[in-house]
C-alpha cells in the first residue's frame, strides 16, 4: 500500500506527545526554526510542556494533528498511534525503540512491531527506532536533538537509516542548502523508497541523496527510480556493505565473485543512481547536483597557479572516469591572449601567479579556459585559515570565479584541494551565484564523476528473488540438457555408469574426449577432469583414477580464442544477478568480472563485456582471429531466459568455461543449483 506522506512532512500543526527531554527538545527546534504553524503538546498529566498548554489525550485536540512526535515507550507507542490513526492525523514519528530491531534479544520485539503496523492501519509514520525528519524548507521540525541546518527555500533531501549519520550530516559547512532530512529507522511501514519519492515531489526539492543500509521493498526502488526519472531529479546513494562476506553457499565461482554487494551496485547502476564511497564525496555530489543537475559528459578542466597543484588534479582524475581534454584552438588562441608568452598551455592549466590579484585579467583567462567541450571547469584555491592568516587577497579569485561563470554562462567550481581551507561564508556566496564550491580536490572530482554517469534508459521490472530453498547438485549432463533447450550450446556428450562403460562411451562420442566425475563441483581442483584424451585406453585411464563412479564424455572442443564465465546467482535482497567474467582456472585470481541485474538490455550486457579485461581477446588481440560476439551473446541469453522461466527453486548456475572460438560458443563445463 502508498501512503500519502506529504501532511506529515509538510504540516500546518504538530502534536508532540509525552513530556520528558526528547519531546521539549522537538518543540524548542520549532521554535528556532521559526515553524508557523500550530503546536500541540499531548501529556496525560502536565498543564504545560515547554511552555505550552498541553493537552491530555489525542481525542482532546482540538483538531487531528498534520504531525505528531510520539516520545512515549514502546508499549504505549502503539495506543497512541492507533488512536492517532482513527482521529485522521496525517503521520507520526515513532522515536521508542525495542521493535523489530531488538527481536534478536527481546522475543517481543517482532510481535510489538505487527501490533505497530496494525495500529496505524492506513496513517504513515517513520520508524520506529528514529529521530523524525526535519524540512528546513518550511521549519518544520519532529527532532529530538541538535541539528546544524538553516532555513533554506530550495535544496537537496538526505533520507537515511541511520539518526547518528543524519545529525552528523545536517553539521556540514559545505554550503550544501538542505531542504529536508529524514530517518527511516526500521522502515517497519515506510521504506527510504517511499520516503524518498514523496520529497522529491517537493517542487523545492533539487536533488535526493539516500544513505541506504538495505533496500527492502524492491518494486518500491523501481517507483522511486521511475519517478525521479519523469520528474528529471537526480538520486545518488551511499550503500554501505561493500566489505560484507560472499555468500556462504560458494559452491561455484559466480558466488564467490558475485558476493553480497555486487547485487547492489548493479540495481544502483540498473536505475542509474551513481554510488558514492564516502560522505564527503557524498555530499559534494549532491552540492554539484543542486547547482548544474546532471552533467552532460565526463569532461572536465581544472585551472590553478602552481604547477603542483595542476599535477596533482591530473593524478587525481586518472583514478577517476573522467577526462582532461586537450585545450582546441580557440582555447589556446584565447588564452595566449590572456596570459602572454610565457605560459605553457595545457589542460590542467597552471596560469603562474603574476596575474593574481588582477581581477579582470583573472576572469579573462578563466573564461578563455572555458568552452563546450567541457562538462565542469574548476579553479583551485584553498584558503589561508582565518584564526592566523589574512584571506582578502583570495578575493580576486571568488570574484573570477563568478564573473567568469556570469560571461561564459559554462559549469564553474571554485576547488580548495583541502576541504578545511573553503571558509564556509565563501562557499555559500558563490553557492548564490552559481557556482560550485567544492571542499576538496578528490572529492571534486569524484562528483563530477558521479553526476556525468550516463542515465540508462527505464528498465524492465526486476525478476524478483524466489523464496530461498535448500537446493541440489544438478547433475552436469541434466543441467546441460536443460540448459541447451533454451538455446545454450554445449558439446556432443554420454553418461557412462562406469569406469569401463567411459571407454566405450567415448567410442560413440568420438575422439579425442573430455572425460569428467559427475557429483563435483570444483572438477579442476578435485581432479575430476581431464582433457584432449585420444584413445579408449587413456579414457579408462583415466577414470579409474578419478575421484567418482559415474562419468561424462564430452566432445572435446577446440580453437578458443577466449574462456569466459558467465554465472547467476539468486541474491535475496536484490533479484538474480548475472555475473560475465573472464572464465576457465584463473576467474577469481584475475578478479575481471562485471555483473547486471535480470532481466538485462542490450546495453547492460554489452557494457558488461566491454569493461572486461578479457574483451580484448574477444576482439582479436595481436593479429588473432576475433570471438564470435553474436554466438556469446546468445549463450548469455540462453541462460537468462532459462533464469527468467525457472526462477522458481533456483539458487545458481554457472557455465565456466564459455570456449569462445571464431564460430561459435560453447559451454564447457556447466554447474546448476536447484530445488525441484
Amino acid at each position: 500500500m502508498t501512503r500519502d506522506l506529504s501532511r506529515l512532512f509538510r504540516p500546518k500543526n504538530i502534536a508532540v506527545i509525552g513530556g520528558g527531554t526528547w519531546c521539549r527538545l522537538v518543540i524548542e527546534q520549532c521554535r528556532k526554526m521559526g515553524f508557523e504553524g500550530t503546536i500541540w503538546p499531548v501529556h496525560p498529566k502536565s498543564v504545560e510542556v515547554a511552555g505550552l498548554s498541553a493537552f491530555t489525550d489525542v481525542d482532546s485536540l482540538p483538531d487531528a494533528p498534520d504531525a505528531a512526535f510520539i516520545g512515549v515507550n514502546r508499549f504505549v507507542t502503539i495506543e497512541v498511534v492507533r488512536q492517532l490513526s482513527a482521529r485522521g492525523a496525517g503521520g507520526a514519528v515513532c522515536f521508542a525503540s525495542g521493535f523489530l530491531e531488538a527481536a534478536a534479544e527481546d522475543a517481543e520485539g517482532a510481535d510489538l512491531q505487527a501490533q505497530l503496523l496494525e495500529a496505524a492501519g492506513e496513517m504513515p509514520f517513520l520508524g520506529p527506532n528514529c529521530y523524525g525528519f526535519i524540512n528546513y524548507l518550511d521549519g518544520a521540525l519532529l527532532w529530538p536533538d541538535q541539528h546544524g541546518g538553516a532555513r533554506a527555500e530550495k535544496g537537496v533531501a538526505l533520507v537515511t537509516q541511520s539518526s547518528n549519520i543524519a545529525i552528523n550530516l545536517t553539521m556540514q559547512k559545505r554550503g550544501l542548502p538542505v531542504a529536508y532530512v529524514v530517518t527511516a529507522g526500521n522502515q517497519a511501514q515506510s521504506g527510504i523508497a517511499a520516503i524518498g519519492e514523496a520529497l522529491l515531489a517537493d517542487d523545492r526539492v533539487t536533488a535526493l541523496g539516500l544513505h541506504i543500509e538495505g533496500f527492502g521493498d524492491l518494486r518500491a526502488f523501481e517507483a522511486l527510480a521511475a519517478r525521479a526519472r519523469e520528474l528529471g531529479k537526480p538520486i545518488i546513494a551511499l550503500k554501505v556493505g561493500k566489505s560484507a562476506e560472499a555468500q556462504a553457499a560458494t559452491v561455484s565461482h559466480t558466488a564467490s565473485l558475485a558476493g553480497g554487494d555486487a547485487g547492489a551496485g548493479a540495481l544502483l547502476s540498473r536505475f542509474g543512481i551513481p554510488r558514492l564511497d564516502d560522505l564527503p564525496s557524498f555530499l559534494e555530489t549532491l552540492k554539484l547536483l543542486h547547482v548544474t543537475g546532471r552533467l552532460p559528459s565526463n569532461r572536465i578542466a581544472t585551472i590553478s597557479c602552481s604547477g603542483g597543484e595542476a599535477s596533482l588534479a591530473a593524478d587525481t582524475g586518472h583514478a577517476h572516469n573522467v577526462e582532461f581534454p586537450p585545450l582546441n584552438e580557440r582555447q589556446k588562441s584565447d588564452l595566449r591572449d590572456a596570459l602572454g608568452p610565457m605560459v605553457a598551455l595545457a589542460n590542467p592549466l597552471d596560469y603562474h601567479t603574476y596575474i593574481w590579484r588582477d581581477g579582470e585579467a583573472m576572469t579573462k583567462a578563466f573564461s578563455a579556459m572555458m568552452d563546450p567541450q567541457l562538462a565542469m571547469t574548476m579553479l583551485i584555491a584553498d584558503f589561508p585559515r582565518n584564526d592566523r592568516c589574512d584571506a582578502s587577497d583570495w578575493e580576486c579569485a571568488i570574484q573570477a570565479a563568478i564573473c567568469s561563470h556570469q560571461s561564459t554562462g559554462a559549469n564553474v567550481g571554485l576547488v580548495a584541494t583541502l576541504p578545511e581551507l573553503l571558509p564556509e561564508d565563501v562557499a555559500a556566496r558563490l553557492m548564490a551565484a552559481g557556482v560550485v564550491p567544492f571542499a576538496g580536490l578528490s572529492e571534486a572530482i569524484a562528483a563530477c564523476e558521479a553526476a556525468s554517469m550516463p542515465l540508462p534508459d527505464a528498465p524492465a521490472p526486476l525478476l524478483l528473488p524466489t523464496p530461498i530453498v535448500e537446493p541440489d547438485l544438478v547433475p552436469e549432463a541434466e543441467a546441460k540438457f536443460q540448459l541447451s533447450e533454451y538455446g545454450l550450446r554445449v558439446p556432443r556428450f554420454k553418461r557412462a555408469a562406469s569406469a569401463t562403460n567411459a571407454r566405450a562411451v567415448a567410442v560413440d562420442v568420438g575422439f579425442p574426449v573430455v572425460l569428467k566425475g559427475e557429483g563435483v563441483a570444483h572438477k579442476t581442483e578435485a581432479g575430476a577432469v581431464v582433457l584432449n584424451l585420444k584413445s579408449g585406453q587413456e579414457v579408462s585411464d583415466a577414470a579409474f583414477n578419478m575421484p567418482a563412479s559415474r562419468f561424462l564424455v564430452e566432445e572435446m572442443a577446440t580453437g578458443a580464442v577466449a574462456e569466459l564465465l558467465i554465472g547467476v546467482v539468486k541474491d535475496p535482497a536484490h533479484g538474480f544477478v548475472m555475473t560475465l567474467a573472464a572464465g576457465g582456472t584463473l576467474t577469481e585470481l584475475m578478479e575481471d568480472s562485471a555483473s547486471f541485474l535480470l532481466p538485462a538490455s542490450d546495453a547492460e550486457v554489452e557494457t558488461a563485456l566491454k569493461s572486461l579485461r578479457v574483451a580484448k581477446l574477444l576482439d582479436g588481440y595481436r593479429g588473432a582471429p576475433a570471438a564470435d560476439r553474436e554466438a556469446i551473446l546468445r549463450a548469455i541469453r540462453a541462460v537468462e531466459a532459462y533464469v527468467i522461466e525457472n526462477a522458481a527453486g533456483l539458487e545458481e548456475i554457472e557455465i565456466n568455461p564459455l570456449l569462445c572460438t571464431p564460430s561459435d560458443a560453447v559451454a564447457a563445463d556447466a554447474l546448476m543449483r536447484r530445488k525441484y
